[in-house]
């Protein structure tokens, strides 16, 4: 299929200011993906913005793109780009890496076949979640900073699953947990099955197993029907955690827990907020580059104190 990539060159607040815009637009196209990153690592305050569309933009999603600037947009390229899957493409050859107990590495490359590791084979796909976004990553080492600190989990969640491998993780820290992952994108059932098989994670509605759907956040009736749950995992974006947490807190057990991801350390308390306001305190937080990733605790009707017996500690790491 024809692709089209619209870019903008801006210093990095302006491209951060455009991405929080971004996530404000509930009425934004989806088929318009974008993106900001830092154009080079020795130029850390020059960004980009980058637009993917299939098809010519038109009048109207210039327009778009324009708003997300508050003070005018920069000078827009717009290119047309070969008929290639840019998402596997720009997936492919990537570095393998290591988070907690967790090894994640494309088929390009080895195993580590080490005592005490987990190896997951993550091909390139059409859907997000390798591991090695920074998110990604943060959030395998954040789910074994769980388990560590003597978290249980008898029925975990992944919403927003993408490839999978988040729930393949809770399944290994947690082998006897019924296990539920979901995901807006229909393309996600059969990446998600693919990567089941090859490496080793049972489908299948019993403890031990996964369980694979399509669903637009919480909104499944089998999502429903599985709950409550003790873990719930959410690796999306900002502006959808925060109009979820009331959903996300109704699905949890009292004392449950919500890991989130896909939020900038500059969204961090917006998510925060929503999350208090449905009930539930912070555990534990990591910041991996720019990225946020949250360990929140529902409250169990008292007010829990970080200094009562056996309360969990707030903590910060940054990597």
């Amino acid at each position: 299929m024809t692709s089209w990539k619209v870019t903008a060159l801006a210093p990095r607040p302006v491209i951060e200011g455009a991405l929080l815009a971004h996530e404000d637009a509930f009425d934004w196209d989806p088929d318009i993906v974008i993106s900001g990153s830092e154009i080079a690592e020795d130029k850390p305050d020059d960004w980009q913005l980058e637009a993917w569309l299939p098809r010519k933009p038109s009048r109207a999603d210039k327009a778009a793109l324009a708003a997300l600037f508050a003070d005018g947009p920069p000078p827009f390229e717009i290119e047309q780009l070969p008929e290639v899957d840019w998402l596997t493409t720009s997936q492919q050859g990537l570095e393998p890496i290591r988070a907690g107990r967790f090894h994640v590495h494309t088929p390009e490359h080895p195993p580590l076949a080490q005592p005490g590791v987990r190896d997951f084979c993550i091909p390139a796909s059409q859907a997000f979640g390798t591991g090695q976004h920074a998110t990604t990553a943060g959030c395998l080492a954040m789910l074994g900073a769980m388990k560590r600190s003597g978290v249980v989990v008898k029925n975990c969640a992944d919403i927003g699953t993408g490839t999978g491998l988040l729930a393949f993780a809770a399944l290994d820290l947690w082998p006897r947990a019924l296990a539920t992952a979901s995901d807006i994108d229909h393309v996600c059932v059969g990446v998600v099955e693919d990567n089941a098989a090859l490496n080793h994670v049972a489908m299948g509605p019993r403890p031990g197993e996964l369980v694979m759907l399509v669903a637009d956040g919480m909104e499944h009736p089998l999502l429903a029907a599985r709950g409550p749950y003790d873990l719930v995992i959410a690796n999306i974006l900002a502006g959808p955690l925060i109009s979820l947490a009331p959903d996300f807190a109704k699905a949890l057990v009292p004392g449950g827990h919500l890991l989130l991801a896909g939020l900038l350390e500059t969204q961090e308390a917006q998510v925060r907020a929503a999350c208090r306001r449905a009930g539930m305190r912070l555990a534990g937080r990591m910041v991996n580059g720019d990225w946020s990733i949250l360990w929140l605790r529902k409250r169990t009707g008292a007010r829990v104190h970080a200094s009562r017996p056996g309360a969990l500690p707030e903590w910060s790491r940054k990597w």
